[in-house]
């Protein structure tokens, strides 16, 4: 009896609702058609998404704040170029220059600026350039390395200069002068001939000069106002105390130099004017009064 029991049991928990069957059904239906239908909106978003990304993309690819002004160089006065840097090298000039250069037609990201830092190179005082592109609006930053330069050549002490060099032997020309009164130079008298033509002169000139000034202010403890080489066998460096007159540039010239200290206090003691304190014999030293 309670065989059969139970046996009826399982029977009965076995028989299936047939209205239950038929919503379970239906609601299994609905859930897949609604997974199709969000499917299919996704797909459909994405798909509008994509098309509005790749028009946006091409519309602000072809606005103008992309492209550089085919004025950029020709007006002196623009927020297109802005050049930094640039103390030796007026900006007008930099600008004239860069009006043979051709003004990039694509946008500023694709533009190419080689041309127009070879371009600048050619400018003496300048070392190098670097280039910064800008968009919205499209604009270049011109960052200028220029050369320091290290010596100013005058014909005479009350001559404004003519020329500058660098210390790697390079000549700014005079239209670039004068100089900024922030360098400080050391002020060269020559005639640029006799033998010693400032044009032709490279850096081992320049250092030549450098060390004779470095030597004579050390030696005499006073800044050298400038040094003659008008006759380039015949030095003259002048300090405030006197003007001393070192002779030819020869491998002894620095051992003169090292005898300052011992004649200058009696310069200094000298009642008379004297016109040169004279270095350029080995082993003599003498006054010259005027």
């Amino acid at each position: 009896m309670e065989k059969n029991g139970a046996q009826n049991g399982r029977n009965t928990e076995d028989v299936i609702d047939p209205d239950r069957l038929v919503k379970q059904v239906r609601k299994k239906r609905q859930l897949r058609k609604g997974r199709r239908k969000q499917s299919v909106f996704r797909n459909f978003f994405r798909f509008c998404m994509t098309v509005l990304l790749l028009c946006s993309f091409v519309y602000i690819s072809k606005m103008p704040q992309w492209y550089l002004d085919k004025n950029i160089f020709t007006v002196s006065k623009n927020n297109s170029v802005v050049i930094l840097n640039n103390k030796i090298v007026k900006s007008y000039k930099i600008l004239s220059l860069l009006k043979k250069s051709k003004v990039p037609d694509v946008p500023i990201y694709m533009a190419r600026t080689d041309d127009i830092e070879k371009e600048l190179r050619k400018l003496a005082p300048i070392k190098d350039v670097y280039i910064r592109r800008y968009a919205f609006p499209a604009r270049l930053q011109i960052i200028v390395k220029e050369r320091i330069p290290v010596l100013t050549v005058s014909p005479d002490k009350n001559v404004l200069p003519v020329a500058a060099f660098s210390r790697d032997g390079v000549m700014i020309g005079r239209e670039y002068l004068p100089l900024s009164k922030e360098f400080k130079t050391i002020k060269v008298l020559s005639y640029g001939n006799k033998g010693d033509d400032y044009t032709k002169w490279n850096a081992a000139k320049v250092k030549q000069i450098e060390t004779i000034v470095k030597y004579v202010e050390t030696y005499s403890k006073e800044p050298v106002e400038y040094i003659d080489i008008r006759n380039p066998n015949d030095i003259y460096v002048k300090i405030k105390t006197v003007n001393i007159r070192l002779g030819k540039p020869d491998e002894h010239i620095y051992d003169r130099i090292q005898r300052i200290p011992s004649i200058l206090p009696q310069v200094k003691l000298v009642d008379s004017k004297v016109k040169y304190l004279d270095l350029s014999w080995e082993k003599v030293n003498y006054l010259k009064l005027e």
